[in-house]
C-alpha cells in the first residue's frame, strides 16, 4: 500500500512574520494559540491537505516539508536508513496520539513520516 501525503509544514524563525506573509499572500488563517505555538493552517478553500506553520528554533532550523502517512513508523524509519536516508527527528508522540519522525532523503530533503494512532475498540 502506498503512503499518502497528509500534512505540510513550514518552519522558520519568525512565526508572526510567517503568519502575516501567508495570511496576506494566500488568505490563510493561522491559529497558533496553543502551548506549542504551532500554527494550524486553515486555507479557507476546499480541497488540498492541512498543514502547520511554526518557529522551532535553531536546533531544527528552517524548512518546508510534507508528511507521508505510514502504517508502521519504526519499520519505515528502518527502510529509510537502508535506502540511504538519515533520521534527523526521532519518533515522538504528538497530542493527537499519532507518532511522527523526520528524515533526510539521500539528497538531504527533509521529509516527515506519521503513524496515526490505532483506534481503540
Amino acid at each position: 500500500m502506498g503512503a499518502p501525503v497528509v500534512w505540510f509544514e513550514i518552519a522558520g524563525r519568525d512565526l508572526d512574520g510567517l503568519e502575516r506573509f501567508y495570511g496576506d499572500l494566500l488568505g490563510w488563517k493561522i491559529d497558533a494559540d496553543n502551548p506549542l505555538r504551532y500554527g494550524g493552517v486553515d486555507t479557507g478553500a476546499p480541497g488540498g491537505i492541512p498543514g502547520g506553520i511554526y518557529a522551532p528554533g535553531a536546533p531544527i532550523g528552517e524548512y518546508v516539508s510534507f508528511y507521508a502517512q505510514v502504517e508502521d513508523l519504526d519499520s519505515a524509519l528502518a527502510d529509510a536508513l537502508r535506502l540511504g536516508g538519515r533520521v534527523v527527528g526521532p519518533p515522538e508522540a504528538i497530542p493527537s496520539g499519532a507518532r511522527i519522525a523526520m528524515i533526510f532523503d539521500p539528497e538531504g530533503h527533509r521529509i516527515g513520516l506519521i503513524q496515526q494512532p490505532v483506534p481503540s475498540s
